[in-house]
């Protein structure tokens, strides 16, 4: 058992689009990722996920409307639901809680996909 201070975790990884494991939850796994841009449209055939913003701006783009997250806030996005994350501004910090076969393309697969992911 170990504490994580998310300040920290996040200034030990550079790269954007690519989750880093900070620890797992029964079969849930707690994914840290640095976004900027947009990402690829995409849904998971079975699983939810909770997208945590810790700091900067999340735009969540749905087929139907955008929801703009904030520091301090969360939204869940159901399973089979098609979404397309964006960071606005320079960078957003985000915490993601999901089931640990949750591929970050979902039914994609593009270069951004992350088959194996590292850990914190």
């Amino acid at each position: 058992m170990e504490k994580i201070n998310l300040t920290q975790a996040f200034t030990a990884f550079s790269d954007y689009w690519s989750p880093r494991v900070a620890g797992d939850i029964n079969t849930s796994q707690i994914k840290l990722a640095k976004f900027k841009g947009m990402f690829d449209w995409h849904h998971h055939e079975h699983e939810d996920e909770l997208f945590l913003v810790v700091s900067g701006t999340l735009r969540m783009h749905f087929r139907d409307r955008d929801i703009d997250i904030e520091a301090g806030e969360f939204i869940i996005v159901p399973h089979g639901v098609e979404h397309c994350p964006e960071a606005l501004g320079n960078e957003c910090h985000v915490v993601l809680l999901e089931p640990n076969t949750t591929l970050n393309t979902g039914n994609v697969t593009t270069d951004r996909t992350v088959h194996t992911l590292s850990r914190i």
